[in-house]
Order: structure tokens, then C-alpha cells, then sequence
């Protein structure tokens, strides 16, 4: 579903479905590990064994895309912005919420409801199965709708020195809990300490493209794939450094998000500014990747966890490693029609309810 505030480009929804596959070769590796599949052993994979940067991804396109909207419009009208946020995520996340009570339901208690207010934090009932256990980052991103329009104001009066600023105090933050927190790396990864400064990339990102867009216009040839491979090559290290799972925690983590964030803002640069058309095809089945990528976010945990349980690590293959990649491309595909059914079922009635929320811009 097209924006109403912004006049769409294909290279966004591109950008999610993106994002979405990598978070779901991450799931898949760990599930397909679970059922006694091989290891990889090179960090160079790292972009599949640390696959949970794709939701930085999630967050850098997301402060980008707002920043954007925001540039063109004189004025965000709050009370809208926020109806169209909620119409876009709150149906399906509830829909997922319910069924983590339903799951959970002998562990349930009556305060477990406001977790749907903080899926990030303490025991949430989304987060004690896999099947639900994506809607984590919901709640990170309704965080940053409620304050977007005013850091949005205040980043087009004073300019991007603003965001700089609010950066280093998220410098300041990451450092100082570090030594407090005995989880530092999940405190990283899944609280505002850890990834608001990932959106505050991406809006310094869209900053930098309408002040750069000639030149980024003029090399997107090259710096397109030059950032894909530097999105490859920071997987690998993190992989190489300090991988998610690793014990004892690493002071890497203070870093890592901010270095994350840096450089997909350097591939969301290169790659919306690349004009070139796709062979049609493979835009219409990328943008369609993106179009659901919110549901298929959501749902892929459930598809990958439900067939690993049930059906477990069939051999389709001689070889090990096409045996997984012929299970991955099944999965996946299960996951896609999913989504498109939870897109046209939950999600499309809902979008069609948004309005503008600016003062300035027209319809798609």
C-alpha cells in the first residue's frame, strides 16, 4: 500500500523485503541448526549467522523514510501521524500479541496486558516463544512515532549538528551502561540504549540525501554494491569480534549499533538513489517482498519454527549444503504466501484508512 504523504519509490519496499530476508536466513540457520544441520564455520557469513542486523536495517530505513516525509512538508500534524502509525502496525502486532496470551495462556497474569506497550522488556509473553518472538522490536518502533514529528522539527530548524548531538548522547548512554548491566549485549540489542540512535542514523541519512543527491545520483552505480559489501564485511567482523551469543559480554556492543546503522545508511544512500530499472520482473516481485514485509516479519519466526518442529530436517538432497538451500527456498516461499495472506487479510483494510498527516505533499 502506497504512501499518501510521500510519493513512493519502489527502491524503499525493495530495501524491506531485503531486511525481512536477512532476519529470516537468520531464524532458518538457528532453527536448521536446532534439527542437527551443519554449522558454518567462516565469519564471512556472518551477514546469515548474525542475521539480526537486518532489524537495523528495519530501523535505519525507518528514520530515513520519516525524515523524508518530513522534508517535504512544512508541518507534521501529530494527532494524524500517529493514527497512521497505529492503522499500519497496531492490527496485525495485536493480532500477534493475542496469540502469544493464547500460547502462554496457563502462565498468563492480568499485568502481562501492558506488555503490549513494552514487547522489548522483562518477561514479555510475545517473547517466551519463538512463534511470537519477532513482535520484540514493535514497541522500539512505536517509540520512535511518538517522538519523530518533534525531533523531526527540531532536526530541519537547527539542521543535522541536532542529530549529532542526540548521537553523542547516545554515545554517552551506551557507554554508561555498559559496567551496570550484567546483559549488556541483550540490553544492545533490544532497548532504546541500544537502537534509537539507529533511526537517528537514518534521518541524518536523509539529511545528507537531499544535500548530496547530485553526486549520490551520479555514483550509485558503484556505491550501491559498495555498500552491500561493506554491509557483508561488518557482519563478518561482528561474527569474527563479538557474535550475538558469545559470553563474556564485549565492549564492542557499545559501538555496534551506531557502526551497524552507519552503514546501511550507506546502502539505504546508494541504493534509492540508483535509477536504473530492475528487469520488471524482479521489481515487481521485490517491491511485493516489501509490500508484506511487515507481516512477513512477524510470521516467518512462526512458519520456520512450526515446520522445524513438525517435520524436522528432511533429506531432499545429496548434498548437505543444496539439500539446505532447497529446504530455505520451500520455507521461505510457505512464508511469502503467508504473509500475502496476512497482508490482504489484516493489514490492507486497515491502510486504507490512513490520511495525510502534512500540510504540503500529495497523493501517490
Amino acid at each position: 500500500m502506497k504512501s499518501l504523504n510521500i510519493a513512493y519509490n519502489p527502491r524503499i519496499d525493495q530495501l524491506r523485503w531485503l531486511a525481512a530476508l536477512i532476519v529470516f536466513l537468520f531464524h532458518f540457520y538457528i532453527e536448521y541448526r536446532a534439527a542437527g544441520g551443519a554449522a558454518i564455520g567462516s565469519p564471512w557469513w556472518g551477514i546469515v549467522t548474525e542475521g539480526h542486523t537486518g532489524v537495523g536495517l528495519f530501523f535505519t530505513l525507518s528514520g530515513f523514510l520519516f525524515m523524508r516525509i518530513a522534508q517535504g512538508k512544512g508541518e507534521i500534524q501529530y494527532r494524524d501521524f500517529l493514527r497512521n502509525r497505529m492503522l499500519r502496525i497496531f492490527p496485525l502486532f495485536f493480532v500477534i500479541f493475542l496469540l502469544a496470551t493464547s500460547i502462554q495462556r496457563d502462565r498468563f497474569q492480568p499485568q502481562d496486558l501492558f506488555y503490549i506497550f513494552a514487547t522489548n522488556l522483562g518477561d514479555s509473553p510475545t517473547s517466551r516463544s519463538v512463534v511470537t518472538g519477532a513482535a520484540w522490536c514493535i514497541s522500539l518502533e512505536f517509540m520512535f512515532y511518538l517522538v519523530f514529528p518533534f525531533i523531526a522539527r527540531f532536526a530541519l530548524e537547527q539542521g543535522p549538528r541536532y542529530l549529532l548531538k542526540l548521537i553523542a548522547l547516545m554515545l554517552f548512554f551506551k557507554a554508561a551502561a555498559y559496567a551496570e548491566s550484567e546483559r549488556s549485549t541483550l540490553m544492545y540489542f533490544s532497548t532504546f540504549v541500544g537502537r534509537f540512535d539507529q533511526f537517528l542514523v537514518g534521518m541524518l541519512a536523509a539529511e545528507l540525501f537531499v544535500r548530496c543527491h547530485g553526486w549520490l545520483r551520479r555514483h550509485a552505480l558503484w556505491l550501491a554494491p559498495a555498500a552491500l559489501a561493506l554491509a557483508l564485511g561488518n557482519s563478518a567482523l561482528q561474527a569474527s569480534i563479538a557474535p550475538f551469543n558469545a559470553s563474556p559480554k564485549s565492549a564492542f556492543w557499545i559501538f555496534w549499533s551506531l557502526q551497524e546503522s552507519a552503514v546501511w545508511a550507506v546502502l539505504i544512500l546508494g541504493w534509492v538513489s540508483f535509477e536504473r530499472r530492475l528487469p520488471h520482473w524482479l521489481e515487481k516481485a521485490l517491491c511485493h517482498g516489501g509490500k508484506v514485509s511487515f507481516s512477513f516479519y512477524l510470521l516467518h519466526a512462526a512458519v520456520i519454527h512450526s515446520l522445524g518442529r513438525n517435520v524436522g530436517l528432511p533429506q531432499l538432497l545429496e548434498q548437505p549444503l543444496a539439500n539446505a538451500l532447497a529446504l530455505g527456498a520451500i520455507v521461505y516461499g510457505a512464508t511469502w504466501a503467508l504473509a500475502t495472506l496476512s497482508y490482504n487479510t489484516i493489514e490492507e483494510p486497515f491502510l486504507r484508512m490512513r490520511r495525510r498527516y502534512g500540510r504540503e505533499g500529495t497523493p501517490n
